[in-house]
């Protein structure tokens, strides 16, 4: 593997796999077009129109989860650094008991299409929705960029193509695949091609685990004793990524607390409780979805440790994608030229998918809460919101593709970039979403010091951070203006963001809206009124 990546920057048959990819595109294109004939309002845009089942519901939400950074960027951190990167899996599954204990029936209940109409139920509309669409495009252009990145990387290696020429030309191609879905097919298509690409991803992580451990006798101890032997003891302990200094360690535990309070915050997971027709559907599909991302991160370890096993950690850090390329390398050593086709088709899809969940939220989000609610206060011309969100995709994909373009060129693992993600859903959504379901005092001025303030220190200090200047693996290489130490910086912005959140609600003269707040809570908790809300 190692002679065969060094003679040439591609593996397998670059002509098989880009027919496979063709066809992966064609399949989801149709499904689009089938879809967006039911297309005729705002709820069918943004909602599917409440029709999905709790069963498909949770299916599509696994297919929004399961990113690259799920499927690439996990699987390469576990063959890299064993133990500490099965810690990112264990994260993203543990998330979902946040979202399920605590917000996805009562955001059903409460909600229309955004996040942005629970968090203003009780408050000023104005502010808070501004507010709110701000920090959903923040969290989604975080989201988008290790998306991006991770379809730049997958094709780099799988079609032979490099420099920053060749790598920004696939980053843009796929980002205009992601525009076209959402403008086209609405949140019904995506929902369909996302309950496609889950099956076919969970299907694919399948045959790899099985094939994986079939190799070693179907004896995990020896496929651990394989990878053990390729990439040192070090893979079967914890330390290797974050014990070697009591900075790692502190990233460690910034990352922990993003990664768990994260999913509960993100806005196009929240979106998807707003396309079931009732409660109960929603709280189904949080199950369905639990169990779907629990096994689908058992096999995750299986194909991590494999591919270290198997293929190695110099080899897959010298491939074209680096890290994220331990997935598709193990396929190709599998199953050579066709499974990798298929492992990377499926791949490709999973990222077509996610973008185009990420980028109907973020157009959504200000098409509904900024353009209708406070621009137009409601008077909007019959089909205007739409319209409005479709130019707003145009312009997210386009700011997506440029920055895209940049965490390629600097080799970030997927995962790692898809964790910064969530330390600003933690940081700015997540307090405000409590503080607003659960606190009867919460006021306007609370909501707003919560989601600016967390938004503006999470992103100061990522800003300020290694991860964007003053190492090899920053973004800009060159400079140095770093002087935050943590590469993640949920430790810090989070408990900020609710102490924020506390201190403009106890400062403030202002009173709650108790009215509202008794409206709110019969709603959230009961579902009393919820339904008459929602269509109307």
């Amino acid at each position: 593997m190692r002679d065969l990546l060094a003679a040439d920057a591609t593996i397998g048959n670059p002509a098989i796999n880009i027919s496979i990819f063709g066809a992966f595109v064609v399949i989801t294109l149709a499904i689009t077009f089938r879809a967006s004939r039911n297309n005729k309002s705002a709820a069918d845009y943004y909602a599917a129109g409440r029709t999905i089942t709790g069963q498909q519901n949770g299916l599509a939400i696994a297919g929004d989860y399961l990113s690259a950074a799920s499927f690439l960027g996990i699987a390469g951190a576990i063959a890299i650094y064993g133990y500490d990167g099965f810690l990112y899996s264990i994260g993203f599954l543990v998330a979902w008991l946040v979202a399920l204990l605590l917000v996805a029936e009562l955001m059903r209940n409460t909600a229309r299409f955004t996040m942005a109409d629970v968090l203003a139920f009780r408050m000023r509309q104005g502010p808070v929705r501004t507010a709110a669409a701000i920090s959903t495009l923040a969290v989604s252009l975080f989201y988008l960029l290790a998306q991006m990145a991770g379809a730049g990387g997958l094709v780099a290696l799988l079609l032979g193509v490099s420099g920053p020429v060749a790598e920004a030309l696939v980053v843009t191609i796929v980002g205009a695949l992601m525009i076209f879905y959402v403008l086209v097919g609405g949140m019904r298509g995506t929902t369909w091609v996302q309950i496609i690409k889950a099956s076919l991803l969970i299907a694919g992580a399948l045959v790899m685990t099985i094939w994986v451990l079939g190799d070693y006798g179907f004896n995990l101890s020896a496929l651990l004793g394989g990878a053990a032997q390729n990439g040192g003891d070090a893979v079967l302990a914890p330390g290797a990524q974050y014990g070697v200094s009591d900075t790692t360690r502190l990233d460690f535990i910034s990352l922990a607390l993003a990664l768990v309070l994260g999913t509960a915050g993100l806005p196009h997971v929240l979106m998807r409780f707003y396309t079931v027709p009732t409660a109960k559907a929603a709280r189904t599909s949080v199950v369905w979805a639990i169990w779907l991302i629990g096994i689908f991160y058992l096999f995750s370890l299986i194909i991590g440790y494999g591919a270290g096993a198997m293929v190695g950690a110099e080899t897959i850090a010298a491939a074209p994608g680096g890290v994220n390329a331990a997935a598709p390398l193990l396929a190709f050593e599998l199953g050579g030229t066709v499974l990798l086709g298929i492992i990377a088709g499926v791949a490709f899809a999973t990222i077509l998918a996610v973008v185009a969940g990420l980028t109907i939220t973020a157009s959504a989000s200000f098409a509904h809460d900024v353009y209708a609610s406070v621009i137009k206060k409601g008077d909007v011309p019959p089909n205007g919101e739409v319209k409005v969100a479709r130019i707003t995709a145009v312009v997210i994909g386009a700011v997506a593709i440029g920055l895209g373009i940049l965490a390629l060129r600097a080799g970030l693992n997927i995962a790692f970039l898809v964790a910064l993600a969530f330390a600003v859903a933690a940081s700015a959504n997540l307090p405000t979403i409590l503080y607003t379901l659960f606190w009867k005092k919460f006021t306007t001025q609370g909501a707003l010091w919560s989601i600016y303030g967390g938004l503006i220190i999470c992103i100061g200090l990522i800003i300020f951070s290694p991860v964007v200047s003053g190492a090899e693996t920053s973004m800009l290489p060159n400079a140095d203006f770093a002087w935050f130490p943590l590469r993640n910086p949920g430790l810090v912005s989070i408990p900020a963001s609710f102490l924020l959140g506390y201190l403009g609600t106890v400062l403030t003269k202002e009173k709650p809206n108790e009215a509202k707040w008794a409206e709110l809570e019969v709603r959230a908790f009961t579902g009393i009124g919820a339904e008459k809300a929602v269509d109307h």
